[in-house]
């Protein structure tokens, strides 16, 4: 079937339109991506009190794929689509464009949520060492999963090579990228940080995030920096990442162990954290991590992941570090409904050595 270039440029043109971050102006939103972004800005209100502190979250999980992941999912399928890396043109017999990623899980959720809006294709490739729920909900929203052992990017054998390698032989395809292609922290300069400045009304004094990609913490600091030089921007590093001694000293140097948190530290500087402007560097050990999910859902009723909680740990280091009424803002990335078997498991926490991490009157809810 021929389809003329004026008819090609439409289809895009109708598909780029699909992708557009919404501002939420409008009383009825246009499809699914226009509900991505715009969280709601929330103070912890007793975390807060505690410290003297304003501790403000971002209610990411509240992004309609249910993670700060959709912001990045958007900007790397628009960008596919605007640079015709893949055609989002049905030609006879010809396939479905498809989206290929590798995902410790969240992204994955985002892409295939809006790759389903848009009648694309989804492909995730994964490590094997994530959450079982996360696998499952994949593959329900109706991805392809291949999953792997978890070895250093260094290695060959790495998820995210053999998603390139299968994008690059797949008509169609492309493979977003999403450590290393900078429209991941192109979201964050666009959305994320103009919300934290607005919703503020410019008065934060600080921001702390966690990193996997380097996207948010990257994105925000681009853009807060810019409105104002003084605002302090932290890493918050679990165990077994590189970032913590890399923003301290200079070195790519792991800390010991590794952690409960899923999707965040890093063995290595993306393309993303290029050009992060952090001023300095937190060390969140999974007991504080973990003692901080479990207040924030029965002292402050927020049901969400470690690395949440790791957040919100690095954000109350913070407010002691700058001393009383500062205002520091932070992110609760995705509920915690993905980690039952993990996080809220008895059995887990005790072969981790993290149930006393957990405070005593609160384990009584957690899963044998």
């Amino acid at each position: 079937m021929f389809v003329s270039n004026k008819s090609h440029l439409l289809i895009n043109r109708l598909a780029i339109n699909k992708c557009k971050y919404s501002t939420r102006t409008e009383s009825v939103l246009k499809g699914f991506t226009a509900a991505i972004g715009n969280t709601p800005l929330v103070k912890l209100e007793k975390i807060s009190h505690e410290l003297g502190c304003n501790i403000l979250v971002k209610c990411e999980y509240m992004n309609p794929g249910g993670s700060v992941k959709d912001r990045a999912a958007l900007f790397l399928i628009k960008e596919a689509i605007k640079s015709k890396k893949i055609a989002h043109l049905q030609q006879k017999d010809a396939p479905l464009p498809l989206v290929v990623e590798g995902t410790a899980g969240n992204t994955g959720i985002g892409l295939v949520h809006i790759c389903n809006s848009l009648g694309f294709k989804c492909h995730i490739f994964m490590p094997n060492n994530q959450s079982k729920e996360k696998v499952e909900y994949l593959s329900a929203l109706g991805a392809e999963i291949s999953q792997f052992p978890p070895v250093a990017f260094t290695d060959p054998n790495n998820y995210n090579h053999k998603a390139r390698e299968f994008a690059e032989k797949t008509p169609n395809a492309v493979w977003t990228n999403q450590f290393d292609n900078t429209q991941n922290r192109q979201a964050h300069i666009e959305t994320t940080g103009p919300e934290i400045w607005n919703q503020t009304g410019g008065k934060v004094d600080a921001i702390v995030f966690g990193s996997g990609t380097g996207g948010t913490l990257a994105g925000c600091s681009i853009y807060l920096k810019e409105k104002n030089k003084d605002i302090q921007v932290f890493s918050a590093d679990p165990q077994g990442s590189v970032l913590y001694h890399f923003f301290k000293h200079g070195k790519l140097e792991r800390t010991e162990g590794s952690s409960i948190t899923e999707g965040i530290g890093q063995g290595r500087i993306t393309e993303n954290l290029k050009g992060a402007l952090v001023d300095d560097a937190l060390f969140v050990h999974d007991m504080e991590a973990v003692n901080m999910t479990f207040r924030l859902l029965h002292e402050e009723g927020f049901f969400v992941g470690a690395t949440s909680g790791l957040n919100v740990a690095g954000a109350v280091q913070v407010a002691k570090i700058l001393g009383p009424g500062k205002t520091i803002v932070t992110c609760l990335c995705d509920t915690g409904a993905k980690y039952m078997n993990r996080l809220y498991s008895r059995s887990e926490l005790e072969k981790r050595n993290l149930i006393e991490a957990v405070p005593v009157q609160y384990r009584r809810y957690l899963k044998p």
